[in-house]
């Protein structure tokens, strides 16, 4: 087969958004600051460029993006509402220092990073990630073709629009909820645009629930192709020196990324018309960049596009022509390569091969994947990449794998999780029991899952991040649809995998009843013999007096179910093998009879190593089941004292209207350990009412309905434990006037 055979399709990018019109492009000297205030949501985000066509050094044409994509955009992320203040705070964005002629347009403010500084940064306490980068370890995978040690997964994910994308989540449930970190190594923050920034941080829920399942976030820095708006001057401002040969840019980049808890970035150099001494700036730049990142743990990884020339060619390799970007003679320039779309069989073996004659490893370059417009139908030649009958040849380099909720017209999260599911595990919804591969090879065939279960206490409500209403003790305390990727559990990893000798359940995230959050495990269809769901893989010490807690309900219509409980104390002794589980009686449940706790002691396997839960029920009748999970815990069972509270509580920021006012709050953090903040409205009749949670000390509220004639509306923020146990509350009011 010729390489032109074998070659990978051309992706077909994004429609982007509106570019300076020719009058303002003429409007005079480039400006070096220029401010407008934010009003609403901004252009979508432009995406990787690039025809497909063999190795070379100079330019290539961007590919037209099709009738069908241009006619039907994906639809962004909804933003957060911004009241009369102007007070939502949003992602940040950035050009690297002087910024485009004219005046921007609506809701987009152009800023020039060369002049950002922390103290200077009004929202810099809603887009500061607060979890640190958890261990991970891998279990022994349930399917036998998933390799550890091989490919890896980075995912490039628009999760909205570049301006006017809202820092905290907002009040919606349709937005793209990424739960399968088990699956992904890195994740990119993709963006940016010539008419709004090209430089952007993650939000910091993304990079808070990333973090909490051993995941890095890269922010992006986009330089687009001229025929997107591109001018090589912002190529120039990106890579200048200082008097004393210093690359500012690259300092004030980690300084970002430092201060707002990611962890490096995406570099993509798409704007052609460079020379040598542009493309050796470049690397100068590079080199200075991951300097500056080593005492952060900060990371960089570059794409495939300008050349050692200065030009613009997209290789589809690692090659001569830019293997300096990845690796010189002084040593690393990047820590991972994304190889463009136009690779093939013979140019990912051979780029893997000269990793490795350089002194690194092949699995630090990632090969593009394409999902944007046909997901998982995008035609993939998978044996150049990860073949099931040799090593792995390279990681796989996702480009927009949220096409799982753009296409979708129904956007519900029980749709989109379904959708989710049968990317990352395949069909069968079983990683154990794929179902025939017809093209679409799923990543959980391919790539080992990782966990960060490693260490007691572990509670799991299995709570996506996103749902209809928010529920505390089985109760909806807010009817508002939201979404908060921070406010995610750590959910299992290997989704789902299901024994039984009968006819297999459906086990699902659903979202019509909660324990806590906005989603729980529902288990549904006929039984006719016991089956397991396995749960989390997990690496902890299980103690004298350890305990599990499971809260469970059949719902009405459902058989009554016997309930049990499994701890592993042994793995599979090979990839695919079953799980040797000891189960425990965990009661049972009756149909409509609400939620319930089972309390089960596990001091019979103190001093071993848990590596696996489980939960296995079999029906005491015929008809067919409905059994909810709504939450699981392991702890040692003593005294567990809940945690400190916050304190300071106080309104930043209010504008009132109409009876209404969209409010910023803060506070100072609870001493010790704290996994979020819940903030409550206190009702006037008594009760509390949701309105929001976040990892950090600061939370901006869209609208705050005045009730009534009150005279003011009181919050509290309380501090969350890894158990769900909430503090003693801080308190403040907002006074109404009239």
């Amino acid at each position: 087969m010729s390489e032109a055979d074998d070659s990978a399709h051309p992706r077909t990018p994004s429609p982007r958004p509106p570019l300076p019109s020719p009058a303002a492009s003429a409007a005079g000297p480039r400006p070096t600051r220029r401010w407008l205030v934010a009003a609403g949501a901004g252009a979508g985000a432009a995406a990787l460029l690039g025809a497909t066509g063999r190795a070379h050094a100079g330019p290539a044409a961007p590919a037209a993006a099709s009738a069908h994509a241009a006619a039907a955009p994906p639809p962004a992320a909804a933003a957060a509402p911004g009241g009369p203040g102007g007070l939502a705070p949003y992602a940040s964005y950035w050009f690297p220092d002087s910024l485009p002629p004219g005046s921007p347009g609506p809701g987009i403010v152009w800023r020039s990073l060369k002049e950002w500084a922390p103290e200077s940064d009004p929202d810099l306490a809603y887009n500061t990630a607060s979890v640190p980068l958890a261990e991970r370890f891998t279990p022994v995978p349930v399917h036998p073709g998933a390799r550890a040690g091989q490919a890896r997964i980075a995912a490039l994910v628009s999760f909205g629009p570049t301006a006017g994308n809202p820092a905290q989540g907002s009040p919606t449930s349709d937005a793209y909820a990424l739960t399968h970190w088990a699956y992904i190594d890195e994740l990119v923050f993709w963006g940016g645009s010539a008419g709004e920034g090209l430089v952007l941080a993650p939000q910091a829920p993304v990079v808070d629930a990333a973090h909490r399942n051993g995941v890095r976030v890269l922010g992006n820095v986009f330089l687009p192709p001229v025929a997107y708006g591109g001018d090589l001057q912002w190529t120039r401002d990106l890579v200048q020196q200082d008097a004393s040969g210093r690359f500012p840019l690259a300092q004030k980049l980690a300084e970002v990324a430092a201060a707002y808890g990611f962890d490096g970035w995406f570099v993509n150099a798409e704007t052609d018309g460079g020379d040598s001494l542009l493309a050796g700036r470049m690397r100068g730049f590079l080199r200075a960049l991951r300097a500056a990142g080593a005492p952060h743990g900060l990371r960089t990884t570059w794409y495939d596009a300008m050349n050692d020339t200065g030009r613009v060619g997209w290789q589809g390799a690692l090659n001569h022509l830019n293997r300096e970007f990845f690796e010189d003679r002084a040593g690393p320039v990047s820590d991972g390569f994304f190889v463009d779309f136009r690779w093939s069989r013979r140019s990912l073996a051979d780029s893997g091969a000269l990793a490795e004659r350089l002194g690194r490893s092949r699995h630090e370059l990632w090969a593009a994947v394409d999902t944007e417009a046909r997901g998982w139908d995008a035609p993939v030649d998978w044996d150049a990449i990860v073949p099931r009958d040799r090593d792995h040849v390279a990681g796989i380099g996702f480009y927009r794998p949220e096409w799982t909720r753009n296409h979708l017209a129904d956007r519900s999260p029980g749709a989109f999780h379904r959708a989710d599911d049968r990317f990352w595990t395949g069909e069968s919804a079983d990683p154990a029991r794929p179902a025939p591969e017809r093209g679409w090879r799923a990543p959980a065939t391919v790539v080992a899952d990782r966990s960060t279960v490693g260490a007691l206490p572990f509670a799991c409500s299995f709570n996506t991040g996103h749902g209809e209403r928010w529920y505390e003790a089985g109760r909806a305390v807010s009817d508002t649809p939201w979404n908060h990727l921070g406010l995610q559990d750590r959910l299992p990893g290997r989704r789902w995998v299901v024994d039984t000798a009968g006819p297999r359940p459906e086990a699902a995230l659903d979202f019509a009843a909660a324990w806590r959050g906005g989603s729980s495990l529902l288990v549904a269809g006929p039984l006719t013999a016991p089956a397991a769901v396995g749960l989390h893989g997990t690496r902890f010490a299980l103690p004298a007096a350890g305990v599990l807690e499971l809260v469970h309900r059949a719902e009405p219509g459902s058989a009554p179910v016997s309930v049990e409980v499994g701890v592993a104390v042994r793995e599979p002794h090979a990839p695919g093998g079953p799980v040797p589980y000891s189960w425990f009686a965990a009661g049972g449940a009756r149909p409509g009879a609400g939620w319930r706790t089972a309390r089960v002691g596990l001091s019979r396997l103190a001093g071993r190593t848990a590596y696996g839960l489980a939960v296995r029920i079999t029906a005491l009748g015929r008809t067919a089941v409905a059994w909810r999970v709504g939450a699981v815990s392991v702890r040692d069972d003593t005294p567990h004292r809940r945690p400190g509270a916050p304190h300071t509580l106080r309104v930043d920021a209010a504008a009132r209207r109409d009876g209404a006012a969209e409010v910023r709050l803060s506070w100072r953090r609870a001493a010790g350990p704290v996994r979020h903040y819940e903030l409550h409205r206190l009702l006037p009749g008594g009760g509390r009412r949701f309105l929001g949670g976040t990892c950090g000390t600061a939370l901006y509220l869209p609208e705050v309905v005045r009730a009534g004639r009150e005279r003011a509306a009181a919050f509290e923020v309380r501090a969350v434990d890894e158990l769900y146990a909430a503090s003693a509350p801080a308190r403040t009011a907002l006074a109404w006037t009239g």
